[in-house]
C-alpha cells in the first residue's frame, strides 16, 4: 500500500490522528521551521487538531505528543502531516 500525500496541519480534520512528515517555513518568517520543531514538530510525532476557531482561517487547538499548543493557521501551513493508523499508536 503508498503512502498517504502529506498535507498541511491547517488543512487537517479536528480529531484525526496524524503523524508530522516535515516542518518547513515561509521566506517571510524561516526562524518558524526551527520554532516549531522546539516545540515537538518533529517528523514521525504524533499530532492532532483539537480545536478550530470559528473562522476558516483562525487560530487551531493541537496536541503535538504530550503538549497541546494554539497554533496560528499561517504556522500551521508549515507542518505537513499524513493520516496515523491508530492501530500503530
Amino acid at each position: 500500500m503508498s503512502e498517504p500525500l502529506p498535507s498541511s496541519l491547517a488543512a487537517a480534520p479536528a480529531g484525526q490522528a496524524l503523524t508530522v512528515q516535515q516542518v518547513s517555513a515561509p521566506a517571510h518568517s524561516p526562524e518558524w521551521a526551527s520554532w516549531l520543531s522546539d516545540l515537538g514538530f518533529l517528523p514521525g510525532e504524533a499530532v492532532r487538531v483539537l480545536r478550530r476557531g470559528a473562522r476558516r482561517t483562525g487560530n487551531l487547538v493541537v496536541r503535538v505528543g504530550q503538549s497541546t499548543f494554539a497554533l496560528r493557521h499561517a504556522e500551521a501551513e508549515c507542518v505537513a502531516v499524513t493520516a496515523r493508523d491508530d492501530s500503530a499508536q
